[in-house]
């Protein structure tokens, strides 16, 4: 037997999975550039805040502030926040800012509340016990701060966020299926936004990528001129961001580069690595595609399918979505589905493209109501058995199949 080796479970402890393919297969693995690039130590991540880009020391902004958030994303995001932080508080610190003036709030966007273990994965237990964490609620508490030009988007930001003098960010810079790269003012705009807010900038984003399907401006990797994000990156100046650091990962989701300063300066550098960083050569008519998800495999519906569905044109091909999530799939009150009819306001099912013969989604966590992120359809089977997997795609035949395994396909993106 082929056995292959795929990275999971980001929050529950980091493990292997080792699947086992029959022998007859051809397999080959399709990695990001930058998959197994090693861990920054921590010298080297304390020189990055240190030494910000396109700005003073991070000390020197906060001398004389008065109150200081730390915003960070949650758990669809595998930013090791937990590690990161302690060389912002020394900077804090050095400021004469003291503890009591400062909090952390988690930029959910429309995504559902974190728990106090979601916030110790996260932070970990030094932060949590030391410092208020607070989720973002996108219903409530959210005030005005302006109107964007892109897309015309009426601000409404955290009321906790915006009474705070010093502003900083932690966040991953990784494809995203719609403003090309995650990271940068997308921590504001959705994540620590209104809902209506962040409903306004998805749908101009859905006209935007219907307008444009010849020419796409939306979607994974699209970023130079890509107007949602550029809708972000404005939100993030309407409301003050002064320090944005930003993280670039391996397959295991450890911090490979770290990119802090002002937020347009940061973001530009962040992104400019994570455009070699995260490229994939692109496969083309595999008989069966694998694509793994680790790093947000609570979104692995949304996000996994993607590279797939490409690596498997032009020809009839069978896809397989690994996505094991303990947690099952993120809570999505904007894009998620809240019975067997209701849903949120813009909620979204994945289409299986005309050319894909089969789709199989494994995941060991039964999760029924995540199962609505991708449409009812023949070509569409659920399963929690590996060896199920394997039979229906091997059927009564032993031929030999070509297969494409994609080990980061919610992060991975090539140019074609």
């Amino acid at each position: 037997m082929n056995t292959i080796t795929l990275p999971q479970l980001p929050w529950h402890g980091t493990k292997e999975l080792k699947l086992n393919l029959p022998d007859s297969w051809q397999v080959e693995f399709y990695h990001m550039d930058g998959w197994n690039r090693p861990a920054l130590n921590p010298d080297e991540m304390r020189t990055a805040i240190t030494n910000p880009i396109g700005t003073a020391p991070l000390r020197e902004l906060a001398r004389g502030k008065n109150e200081v958030v730390i915003i960070f994303d949650d758990m669809t995001r595998v930013t090791r926040a937990e590690k990161i932080v302690p060389f912002v508080l020394e900077e804090l610190n050095e400021a004469g800012i003291p503890n009591n003036k400062i909090r952390f709030v988690c930029a959910l966007g429309c995504h559902g509340a974190l728990n106090r273990l979601d916030f110790v994965k996260k932070l970990g237990t030094a932060i949590v016990d030391r410092f208020p964490v607070y989720n973002h609620n996108a219903f409530a508490h959210c005030t005005y701060v302006g109107t964007t030009r892109t897309y015309g988007t009426r601000l409404y930001l955290n009321e906790e966020v915006m009474k705070c003098d010093l502003k900083i960010a932690i966040g991953l810079a990784a494809p995203h299926p719609a403003t090309g790269f995650g990271g940068g003012g997308k921590i504001i705009l959705p994540g620590v936004a209104s809902f209506e807010t962040a409903e306004h900038n998805h749908r101009a984003a859905m006209k935007d990528a219907l307008a444009h399907q010849d020419n796409p401006v939306i979607g994974m990797g699209i970023f130079d001129k890509n107007p949602m994000r550029l809708d972000c990156e404005e939100a993030a100046r309407l409301a003050g961001l002064d320090i944005l650091i930003n993280c670039v990962v391996n397959m295991w989701g450890e911090t490979v580069a770290l990119f802090a300063g002002d937020p347009e300066a940061a973001y530009a550098e962040a992104v400019s690595e994570a455009k070699k960083h995260y490229h994939t050569r692109p496969a083309h008519g595999e008989n069966i595609v694998i694509a793994n998800t680790f790093t947000k495999a609570n979104e692995a519906i949304a996000v996994g399918l993607g590279a797939a569905f490409k690596a498997a044109y032009p020809q009839s091909g069978d896809v397989v979505l690994i996505a094991n999530a303990p947690d099952g799939q993120v809570t999505h009150y904007l894009l998620g589905a809240f019975g067997n009819a209701p849903a949120g306001e813009m909620s979204f099912q994945v289409k299986v493209p005309l050319h894909i013969n089969r789709v199989c989604i494994f995941s060991e966590y039964t999760d029924l109501a995540g199962q609505n992120y991708i449409e009812e359809s023949d070509k569409v089977f659920f399963t929690d058995k590996w060896d199920e997997v394997i039979k229906t795609l091997q059927g009564s035949s032993d031929s030999v199949q070509t297969v494409a395994i994609y080990p980061s396909a919610d992060i991975q993106y090539s140019v074609l």
